[in-house]
């Protein structure tokens, strides 16, 4: 642990972290808002991840939003399990997909009272194996939304 910094080391990468259940997502999800709004920042972190050829992959939370959801989490659920660690990285991998897919854009609602998130896409949060580099795949995530939600195919 570096002075400051909160350091998980993990001996498997995060596509083996545990499925949660869509609830504690979604809680997950309000309360990550309710810290960012106190403006409460918490410390930074590291999550370190074995690969399967002995090597590392290092995830550094330097962004105060990502560390403020992060200490939320820990807060809330604790962060020593897998099952937490988990509900954290998919939250984190969750807000990354909304930043960075278009398509998914449409499953959430903003209104200033909050943020809904679409049943479907919960679910595959909850549910979806996280890549190497911890966040969602974009393709298999749309390939499993039901017809007609954001573009999805379904099965």
């Amino acid at each position: 642990m570096v002075a400051g910094v909160v350091t998980y080391r993990l001996d498997h990468g995060p596509g083996e972290l545990p499925a949660v259940r869509g609830r504690d997502l979604a809680a997950a999800w309000d309360w990550a808002r309710d810290a960012a709004r106190r403006a409460d920042w918490s410390t930074g972190r590291v999550f370190r991840f074995r690969r399967a050829d002995g090597s590392w992959t290092d995830l550094a939370l330097t962004d105060p939003d990502a560390r403020s959801w992060a200490g939320a989490m820990d807060e809330a659920i604790g962060m020593q399990t897998g099952y937490g660690l988990s509900i954290c990285l998919r939250l984190l991998a969750l807000v990354d997909l909304l930043a960075r897919a278009p398509w998914a854009q449409a499953l959430v609602a903003l209104d200033p009272a909050g943020t809904e998130l679409h049943p479907s896409l919960l679910r595959l949060a909850a549910a979806a194996r996280l890549t190497e580099d911890a966040r969602f795949d974009e393709g298999s995530l749309r390939q499993y939304l039901p017809p007609g939600a954001a573009g999805g195919t379904g099965d």
